[in-house]
């Protein structure tokens, strides 16, 4: 395992390594967005950091959002939506790499759209997305910018019924479809590249088990607990390593 951690070094050393792909896969989470300003949860500026009248992962449960709705969406409109945010270079540099090849997918763990933004076309929200909210009576689907503009707990306008982000909260499980599609392309792929994210969170941190490819690069500010598993291990800003 080769460990860098300077950014420019590490934009040489992962461009050397796509140049001999042919099947590349990323795996990404909230690091990637941080340089859009959106916070990620983990550091020390992070969400799980900062003090709310409760903690962050209990306002982001299934539970919380069935027991305290309108303290759920109070933070989910405060916190968790960033309709400003715009892509950065990573975003970029990933909707050019599908666009030429080798890139074959993105798989995220964010919830914000902006690989789609970027240009992105195959993207797999393994935790959801903000900007689809889903009536949970009759399925109508609604903008995040409607959510936006209601007060307290939206409710749907053709049947009355609750209306719930697309998100993954904690206690719920991830779309079983996306994460299988997520295995197979992983499976298949010969460079996985691993950006922004402490691998920590499961069952995504489990997706790594499944890349049996020539190259495994981890790219996070942080070390991880699966850094050892990497062929390329670069800590340094991911908005930095993807500026090539």
């Amino acid at each position: 395992m080769a460990t860098i951690t300077d950014a420019k070094a590490g934009a040489e050393a992962l461009e050397r390594q796509i140049e001999r792909s042919r099947s590349m896969v990323f795996l990404g989470g909230a690091g990637v967005s941080t340089a859009s300003g959106i916070p990620d949860f983990r550091s020390a500026d992070g969400l799980y950091h900062q003090h709310f009248a409760y903690p962050p992962e209990e306002m982001l449960s299934h539970g919380f959002y069935v027991s305290h709705p309108e303290e759920f969406f109070r933070f989910f409109r405060e916190r968790m939506v960033a309709l400003d945010a715009k892509p950065n270079r990573a975003h970029e540099k990933l909707a050019e790499l599908e666009a030429t090849g080798p890139l074959e997918a993105v798989l995220t763990q964010n919830i914000d759209g902006l690989h789609q933004m970027a240009g992105s076309k195959r993207v797999l929200e393994l935790h959801g997305s903000v900007h689809r909210n889903i009536c949970q009576s009759c399925g109508a689907v609604y903008p995040v910018e409607w959510v936006m503009e209601k007060e307290g707990v939206p409710h749907c306008d053709l049947c009355g019924g609750a209306v719930k982000p697309d998100v993954v909260l904690y206690g719920e499980s991830l779309d079983q479809r996306v994460l299988q599609e997520a295995v197979n392309l992983i499976s298949r792929a010969d460079l996985l590249v691993i950006g922004g994210t402490s691998l920590v969170v499961w069952p995504v941190a489990g997706l790594v088990q499944y890349f049996n490819g020539d190259a495994l690069t981890i790219v996070n500010l942080q070390p991880t607990p699966q850094d050892s598993y990497a062929d390329l291990v670069i800590n340094a800003d991911i908005a930095e390593v993807f500026d090539f």
